[in-house]
């Protein structure tokens, strides 16, 4: 069972003050706006540490341990908008767990401490029109010239890809069969050739831009590559699991949000001459969709304590990627049906919430990839 500390509950509440001061208010804003500022915001969450809680202090982390980071995410999916804890998200467990641990010095100092103070933006650049879930099959290359990197080729659904400094980039770099041809680089946004194409209109997540990138003969340093020429698959691959986590946290504090929201508003609406929680059908019903959530949650702290262990977390992440998914789903539609028409209506929070809540099941790797990870842990080769 995990032991929150007097710290942990004192974060958790600097956490959530910050969220609700700083975040809440502007969500309509933002959502109309189709992204939140990151340059204005980042550098807020820095000042507090909150960009790079178990990274090394020497590049301005916090050393802490992951207890922190579940916390972090709850209180985040907690206010939402989830837009906005998607784009956090992505800062800290998408775009940079691969560079603080294989990265070199230089790498660390030039783009890891700008984006842990928050005075630079970052994202993840895997997915292509052609290669989405199949990572192994992407088509964007990089081919050595002396000291150089030359990059041709295309990203898709980019979170954060309008405002980013600097993306963590999977190319192909040798012609060699497999996933040993694949490497992490680190593309600064200012590089010649490197440009954002369109900004992608979603259906929800709304509070987080997204973009489609191209790269046209863009020229890096041969440096700029994370850990060694060829690893970046296997690397991209653990990076994936903080980033899975950090999906199931979020989706836990946005659930623990819409059903409370939900359960008030049911004791306060009267029908058939009493209030509707009193229903015993709407009573069960909320009773059991807190119970699994319940249960993911406590799913959760299971994983994290593996994670402080420093287990493999592979199958605890993919499963809770997968279940936060689906049981995010399932109560954003019960949610909204509870509440009837006004539930259906853009003015309630409802109708984002709906909107929101099938990304858990589609970003950082599908369902469908999600069972076919664990079919293959389990010795399945379907």
């Amino acid at each position: 069972m995990v032991a929150f500390t007097a710290e942990h509950n004192a974060f958790r509440q600097l956490v959530r003050e910050f969220a609700e001061k700083e975040i809440g208010p502007h969500a309509d804003e933002w959502e109309a706006r189709g992204a939140f500022p990151a340059r204005e915001l980042f550098p807020k969450l820095g000042q507090l540490g909150l960009l790079g809680l178990e990274y090394d202090e020497k590049y301005g982390g916090q050393g802490a341990d992951h207890l922190y980071t579940v916390i972090l995410h709850e209180e985040l999916g907690r206010v939402g908008p989830a837009g906005v804890a998607l784009g956090i998200s992505v800062q800290t467990d998408m775009a940079t767990p691969a560079l603080h641990r294989f990265g070199s010095e230089d790498l660390k100092q030039e783009y890891l401490a700008p984006a842990i103070s928050g005075q630079a933006v970052c994202a993840v650049a895997v997915t292509e029109p052609d290669a989405g879930s199949d990572v192994a099959a992407l088509r964007t290359r990089a081919v050595r010239d002396a000291g150089d990197w030359v990059i041709n080729g295309s990203k898709l659904y980019i979170t954060n890809g309008t405002q980013a400094d600097w993306v963590c980039l999977l190319a192909r770099t040798s012609d060699e069969p497999g996933c040993g041809a694949i490497s992490q680089i680190i593309v600064p946004a200012d590089a010649p050739g490197f440009q954002v194409h369109r900004r992608l209109d979603k259906l929800g997540m709304r509070s987080s831009d997204a973009a489609e990138l191209t790269f046209t003969d863009v020229r890096v340093p041969l440096r700029n590559t994370i850990g060694e020429a060829g690893a970046g698959f296997y690397q991209q691959m653990s990076q994936f699991q903080n980033e899975r986590l950090a999906c199931s946290y979020a989706a836990v504090g946005g659930m623990e949000t819409a059903l409370t929201r939900t359960a008030d508003y049911l004791a306060a609406r009267q029908a058939f001459g009493k209030p509707l929680i009193d229903q015993q059908h709407v009573a069960f019903t909320l009773a059991e969709l807190r119970a699994r959530m319940d249960m993911l949650r406590h799913y959760n702290y299971a994983a994290a304590e593996e994670y402080l262990r420093g287990e493999d977390v592979t199958r605890f992440a993919t499963n809770a990627k997968l279940a936060a998914g689906r049981l995010a789903r399932e109560i954003s539609a019960t949610c909204l049906q509870l509440h009837g028409g006004v539930g259906y209506m853009e003015d309630l929070w409802t109708a984002r919430y709906f909107r929101d809540a099938p990304a858990w099941s589609i970003g950082g790797g599908a369902d469908e990839v999600m069972l076919y990870v664990l079919s293959r842990l389990d010795g399945h080769r379907a």
